[in-house]
């Protein structure tokens, strides 16, 4: 695969997810190759297991393959973000690197970006959830909770499957938590959502490194920040140059 400039980036954040490296590699190039020109960055959370080192074996068989490191783990918003800005390509796209997330909707999310001239978000949604019951129901609050406030007519936005233009991913205000806001501040930049169901899936080894109940309460003070960014939105000027 050449390393030329790329359309499309593809950020996959990983914390200890060794085992999960090449498979889902191998499926996000099965489902990409031949369709767009794109790469593949990965960004290393911190990981003390053999994230790396698998990494690097496969970036030797791989051009389009990029991994970033965060010397400490910063978490999922961290890791996403560090990969947004270090994209080359106008569209990213994300996924989780558990392999929870079926690289195989991936060209329907991108295909979503680029059709919509004002679309700045494609997200997954998820059917036929892999999850507990238990975690399916904290889901379902949460969701529920957030719609109610923000108004942001998504039913899913825990889901690592996402596709926009990078532009407006650098638009929004960073904080920890930002994946799981993005329909909200996105719709509050003005511009609109595209929503693709995906078919969620077990995780393929390992356990989960980013918990729910680690942000929970942070969730719920992040909700009503978000809250109040929305609010305190005032519509974009509409700009021109006076010419001499």
């Amino acid at each position: 695969m050449s390393s030329s400039q790329p359309s499309v980036s593809i950020v996959v954040p990983v914390r200890n997810e060794a085992d999960n490296i090449a498979p889902l590699i191998e499926e996000i190039t099965t489902a990409l190759d031949g369709r767009w020109a794109y790469e593949i960055i990965y960004i290393n959370d911190g990981s003390t297991d053999a994230t790396g080192e698998r990494l690097a074996s496969i970036m030797t068989q791989r051009d389009n393959l990029r991994q970033l490191r965060h010397a400490r783990s910063g978490g999922q918003s961290a890791a996403v973000r560090s990969g947004v800005r270090a994209a080359r390509g106008a569209i990213v796209a994300t996924l989780d690197g558990d392999g929870q997330n079926n690289p195989a909707f991936l060209p329907d999310l991108i295909a979503a970006v680029e059709k919509g001239s004002n679309i700045g978000l494609a997200a997954g949604q998820r059917v036929g959830r892999k999850d507990t019951g238990f975690k399916k129901f904290q889901s379902r609050v949460a969701n529920k909770v957030r719609n109610a406030i923000l108004q942001d007519g998504t039913r899913d936005t825990g889901c690592g499957l996402k596709a926009f233009r990078r532009e407006v991913f650098l638009m929004m205000p960073y904080f920890d938590g930002l994946h799981r806001f993005l329909p909200a501040l996105v719709r509050r930049e003005g511009f609109d959502i595209a929503y693709v169901d995906v078919i969620d899936r077990p995780r393929r080894s390992g356990v989960s490194n980013y918990g729910f109940f680690d942000r929970l309460w942070i969730g719920i003070m992040d909700l009503a920040g978000v809250w109040w960014l929305i609010r305190r939105k005032k519509p974009t000027p509409e700009v021109t140059e006076v010419q001499a």
